[in-house]
């Protein structure tokens, strides 16, 4: 009774900071079309880090330009999966940060997923202009920070047992 309590509790919590994290995007989103978009870029960091408005009408460094259907398509089955791994995960201390992880990735999915629904483009206003990066938003930054991250947690700390564990809750067979 008390485990599937505080399954409940979590699955609560990560969806109210998916929640969050999602209106956050939003808010830096609608605040760079209200002060950047038509605008010169805001320098924050001389020859470092500025802003700067663009509609990306593709995934990350534009790749898949204009194909909005193909993300219309792949972004709710990949919701879909992220939220049973979610459900699904062990709930212990050892899986906290992956479970940190998926959240981050559901919401930058979901941040990204509004606007190619909405206008079909996504906003992206942060530029790194030392390293000519491409420029990305917040939602950008939930995904790829995470992804790394799970790299990291995969490569050094989760041992074989537990990505088996992990295997066995989600029901995947070998």
């Amino acid at each position: 009774m008390f485990h599937r309590l505080n399954k409940v509790v979590s699955i609560i919590f990560s969806l109210a900071l998916i929640i969050a994290l999602v209106l956050l995007d939003q808010f830096t989103k609608i605040a760079a079309i209200k002060h950047l978009m038509n605008q010169d870029d805001y320098i924050l960091i001389p020859g470092v880090l500025q802003l700067h408005y663009l509609e990306n009408t593709g995934a990350a460094f534009s790749i898949l330009e204009g194909k909005q259907i193909i993300f219309a398509i792949i972004t709710p089955i990949l919701l879909i999966a992220l939220l049973y791994i979610l459900i699904r995960m062990p709930q212990n201390k050892k899986y906290t940060a992956l479970n940190y992880i998926i959240v981050f990735i559901i919401a930058g999915a979901i941040g990204n997923y509004i606007d190619r629904i909405t206008n079909n483009y996504v906003v992206d206003f942060i530029y790194f202009s030392l390293i000519n990066f491409p420029v990305f938003n917040v939602a950008d930054c939930y995904v790829t920070v995470s992804v790394i991250l799970l790299f990291i947690l995969i490569i050094f700390y989760y041992k074989d047992e537990d990505l088996e564990e992990i295997k066995q809750r989600l029901k995947i067979k070998k």
